[in-house]
């Protein structure tokens, strides 16, 4: 995308200002996204975008500018201008250019360079409706989507990487709203993963459409939720969200290299039950949250976060690995070219255990089955969180009473993995986006059922 007598010009420029380290990202980012409301079509939209981010590094100051052009003169003129408060005599001399491609264990067939396939996306939603309005007739309305993306990315480097490597995402959705005349209630489904629209094999219309009818009137029929502390049954795949926004962000050496995560300090140490065991993977085959490299040109790779409850690993990027002292993992990622990299997150989830999720349930004299987790807030350097219980039920005397709505869980990152006292088998995994420092990027989270003894619920009964 970049011609390399262009990479090579600008970065030998960044150099002889005394720059550390320089960078360009050239990406080339194109979508397709489709709407409906019921079973019309609201929008369909397509775009291209292009850019090229100049990183520039001295000692731990990053400088960082972005631009539309290509042109050599442009490039350098921003090199310039970053540069201008830091000049200094050159340190670092350049290394040669080494190009490689990195294997794809994610190979995509129906990709947006072959075609935006509307009529089949299009199709694909409108069953999806007919499947959720033919559940009950008190279905009142469903919204779709399908979003599918196709980003191109060369990295150049003044330690001597050129890298390239093309990631395809797709992710479809309904949800359902539920109304009996006087209350509403709303379910929803998505699934995705990194392909091309093939997915659609494997995701189902019926099955999105009828998830999300199932849902909306389930927490249609729900009663007020009962509030205090009590032990909780989280189920498995989004469940995963707590873990992801109340633990992994503080494990990533964008908040540990400052502080101001509770785990800085924590190395090797337990800091949770001894039945936990979590990782961060970018290496599983086609899931929404892997990479085969990530946006600093390093091969992706499996980090181990927690074993028997011990902290084992951070998530590092370049600077963070720098600050910090730990090995990078693979781990610098940034939504687009306008951002700057930093540690973050990828197929973050707790491993799969023993426990049944009946077991879990019978022991649970009076507490909440959190079946599905939805969004909620998180108090970044603490892990205080708040989340949303999207489908929950009311147990008493290990049995399953009724559905409950308006709950929500409270505690701390730090406290709930200590309380984690049982970790089922039935592991799951839900797409999302992670926003940060370096915007909004796809990660997947997961997790099987696992029983939390002791959390406290928000509820209005």
């Amino acid at each position: 995308m970049l011609d390399t007598p262009i990479a090579r010009s600008v970065i030998d420029h960044a150099l002889s200002l005394g720059a550390d380290f320089a960078e360009l990202f050239i990406e080339r980012n194109q979508v397709n996204s489709i709407s409906t409301l019921s079973s019309e079509v609201q929008a369909v939209q397509s775009g291209i975008d292009f850019g090229i981010g100049v990183r520039i590094v001295y000692g731990t100051k990053v400088l960082y500018g972005y631009t539309n052009r290509t042109e050599n003169d442009e490039l350098c003129r921003i090199v310039t201008e970053l540069s201008a408060k830091d000049l200094r005599d050159p340190e670092t001399s350049s290394a040669s250019f080494d190009f490689s491609v990195p294997g794809d264990i994610h190979l995509a067939e129906r990709t947006l360079t072959k075609g935006s396939e509307v009529e089949s996306k299009v199709e694909f939603l409108l069953k999806a409706d007919r499947t959720a309005r033919a559940a009950s007739n008190m279905i009142s309305q469903t919204r779709g989507g399908c979003l599918q993306r196709e980003q191109s990315v060369e990295i150049f480097t003044s330690e001597g990487l050129h890298a390239s490597d093309i990631r395809n995402y797709i992710r479809a959705s309904l949800s359902a709203i539920a109304s009996n005349g006087s209350e509403q209630a709303t379910g929803g489904f998505n699934d995705g993963g990194l392909v091309g629209w093939e997915i659609q094999e494997a995701i189902d219309a019926e099955k999105t459409g009828g998830e999300a009818a199932r849902q909306a009137l389930v927490n249609l029929s729900a009663k007020a939720c009962p509030s205090g502390r009590m032990p909780v049954v989280i189920g498995p795949g989004f469940g995963g969200v707590i873990f992801h926004e109340a633990c992994g962000h503080l494990l990533e050496t964008t908040s540990v290299a400052k502080k101001a995560s509770v785990f800085h300090d924590k190395m090797g140490e337990l800091i949770a039950n001894p039945v936990v065991n979590a990782v961060d993977d970018g290496t599983m085959a086609k899931e929404w949250g892997s990479i085969n490299i990530d946006d600093e040109g390093m091969p992706t790779q499996r980090t181990q976060l927690i074993k028997d409850g011990q902290l084992t690993s951070f998530l590092a990027d370049r600077i963070g690995a720098e600050q910090t002292g730990y090995v990078r993992t693979g781990s610098g990622r940034r939504q687009s070219y306008k951002f700057a990299p930093a540690s973050r997150m990828r197929n973050t989830f707790i491993e799969p255990g023993e426990a049944e999720l009946d077991d879990m349930i019978a022991s649970i004299d009076r507490g909440i089955y959190a079946s599905h987790m939805g969004g909620g807030s998180v108090q970044p350097g603490t892990g205080e969180f708040n989340f949303a219980v999207t489908e929950g039920y009311y147990v008493e005397k290990g049995k399953v009473q009724y559905p409950v709505k308006a709950a929500t869980l409270i505690s701390t990152g730090p406290a709930v993995l200590k309380e984690i006292s049982m970790v089922g088998r039935d592991f799951a995994l839900a797409c999302g986006m992670c926003g940060s420092v370096s915007g909004a990027v796809p990660t997947t989270v997961g997790q099987p059922s696992l029983k939390v003894d002791d959390i406290l619920v928000g509820g209005n009964a």
